[in-house]
């Protein structure tokens, strides 16, 4: 157990404030220090399939989640020049036991703030780290107090940690070739309790509903050769995203219709950091190992690194802890981004040939060996960081 340990956590993102209840769970006494001026998420949506889930629930908000967000009956790939549906991958009927959920991502760190209260965690907004020193204990430098020294401290401060360049030093990423948008539409009252992924050459899109399924989230990506900045929160013209999937056909069209406001990021290919751990200081979530979007699995592995780094702590101590750690996610994480990176390839056929072998054999699949697809990622689905040795 951590019981008495002063741990710091920097950052009140989905990773932080899992990592934070996970430890005050284990005894440890915890401070969250945030950037922003409040804790909150605005206009994201994400999805949180088996694997996450087990996580939220072993952190006593399973059910909370359950209550605000709907579950996803299956996830369908269409042909986006023509809308058709190429394959239905039917999660509630053939995988009843998994629930995947269509989170907004307000929701979650509403949910997850609440109960890090719960279990007696401070949370400290308005609290931007400059600079972490890392010694016989770990100093942090704060913008507009000057230091602070402490015991053990949690990098989960993101794409662009802190942490992660003292830890690594600076390692500039690869821009992928491709950018994403990203906005909330309202909904019309006849979309599919279901994720869609409409794909033609070099870009595609995917849609599900959020909350009480009033609103629709999207997430376009295409490729091109010049880059955008990176990160979330970069405005666009909706008529960019238009313009973009304008050779789509009329459903899809008919979504993007209704942007009226859109951010632009460009998709970067970040190395899994070589070190996450040195003295008194570790990283989780993106902090060590940034994903790309197309296995939905980015606040899922925080969530799971956030559980495997209490655990790990709380058997080994704060000296041991970090390293066992490290050997226990660091190939899973690797190995799930590398499958991300793979999406990215299948969904974009520019080639017709190619597009067209691709997309009948999908159609085979569906027709005759739907399963076979879906168990494809039970490596990824069924893997329970809770249970784990």
């Amino acid at each position: 157990m951590l019981i008495g340990q002063e741990i710091t956590v920097l950052g009140a993102g989905i990773g932080g404030l899992a990592a934070s209840i996970a430890l005050a769970m284990r005894g440890a006494r915890v401070t969250v220090l945030e950037q922003a001026p409040s804790v909150r998420e605005v206009g994201a949506g994400i999805q949180i399939s088996p694997n996450g889930l087990v996580v939220l629930d072993a952190l006593g908000v399973g059910d909370r989640m359950r209550d605000v967000c709907p579950r996803s009956h299956a996830v369908t790939l269409h042909d986006g020049l023509t809308g058709e549906r190429v394959i239905r991958l039917d999660l509630a009927g053939q995988r009843p036991e998994q629930e995947f959920l269509l989170v907004h991502r307000a929701d979650i760190i509403a949910i997850l703030l609440e109960r890090a209260e719960e279990v007696g965690v401070s949370v400290e907004t308005t609290r931007r780290v400059t600079h972490v020193g890392i010694g016989d204990r770990v100093t942090l430098e704060i913008e507009g107090e000057g230091p602070r020294d402490a015991p053990f401290v949690v990098g989960a401060d993101g794409l662009h940690s802190v942490m992660r360049e003292v830890l690594n030093g600076v390692r500039e990423p690869s821009f992928t070739g491709q950018v994403a948008w990203r906005a909330i539409v309202p909904a019309t009252g006849d979309e599919p309790q279901e994720a869609r992924v409409f794909m033609g050459p070099g870009r595609h899109f995917v849609t599900y509903p959020l909350r009480d399924r009033s609103i629709v989230n999207i997430v376009a990506v295409e490729e091109r050769a010049t880059w955008a900045a990176e990160g979330w929160h970069h405005e666009d013209d909706p008529e960019n995203l238009r313009r973009a999937f304008s050779r789509f056909g009329d459903l899809p069209r008919h979504i993007l219709d209704r942007v009226d406001t859109v951010n632009l990021w460009g998709l970067f290919r970040h190395p899994v950091a070589n070190q996450w751990h040195k003295g008194g200081a570790v990283i989780l979530g993106d902090a060590a190992h940034p994903t790309l979007p197309f296995m939905a699995q980015g606040a899922v592995l925080a969530l799971e690194d956030a559980w495997v780094l209490a655990d790990c702590l709380a058997v080994a101590g704060l000296d041991e802890g970090p390293a066992l750690y490290q050997a226990r996610r660091r190939t899973r994480a690797s190995r799930v981004i590398e499958a991300a990176n793979a999406n990215a390839r299948n969904y974009h056929y520019a080639n017709p040939l190619l597009r067209f072998a691709g997309h009948t054999a999908l159609r085979f699949a569906d027709r005759f060996a739907p399963q076979t697809i879906l168990s494809r990622y039970d490596w990824i689905y069924d893997h329970d960081v809770t249970q784990a040795a």
